[in-house]
Formats: C-alpha cells, sequence, structure tokens
C-alpha cells in the first residue's frame, strides 16, 4: 500500500525495548536505525505526494530499506533485554 509506514517501531513493535535499548547503547545499530527510518519516510513522502521519481531510483530506496530492516531484525534477535 503507498504511503504505509513501515518504521522500525512500527514494524516491529515486540521489540520496542531492545530497539531503544540498542540505540542507546550499540553506534552502529543507532545509526542503521536512523537510516532505516529515514528512508522510510523519504518512501512515503515521495509515494503520498507523487513526486516524480525513477523506477529504478524507488526500487534501490526500498531495497536499502529492505537490507537495513534485515540486519536490524537480526540484531534484535541476538539482543538480549533486562
Amino acid at each position: 500500500m503507498l504511503g504505509e509506514d513501515h518504521s522500525l517501531l512500527v514494524e516491529f513493535p515486540e521489540y520496542k525495548e531492545a530497539i531503544s535499548e540498542l540505540v542507546g547503547s550499540d553506534e552502529v545499530f543507532a545509526k542503521d536505525a536512523k537510516r532505516y527510518d529515514e528512508l522510510d519516510a523519504e518512501i512515503r513522502s515521495l509515494e503520498e505526494r507523487g513526486t516524480p521519481i525513477d523506477d529504478d531510483a524507488m526500487h534501490e530506496l526500498k531495497n536499502e530499506r529492505a537490507s537495513l530492516k534485515d540486519s536490524l531484525y537480526s540484531r534484535l534477535g541476538g539482543a538480549s533485554v533486562s
């Protein structure tokens, strides 16, 4: 669906505590989470406004978001939350 929110907390609400903990304690995770949410916001904005963008460029943005999502999820699965 166009314009759907895929932010990290929306995609993984069950990991809310782990996300918060990792953002505060893991610099690489925090950087990747920020980039993921920035990409998601950019994609939503482009879709909602119908801003002209080449299909290949949109595909690249979505691929980068998917790769980051996979990587972040993998790290979340290994996180131990107190």
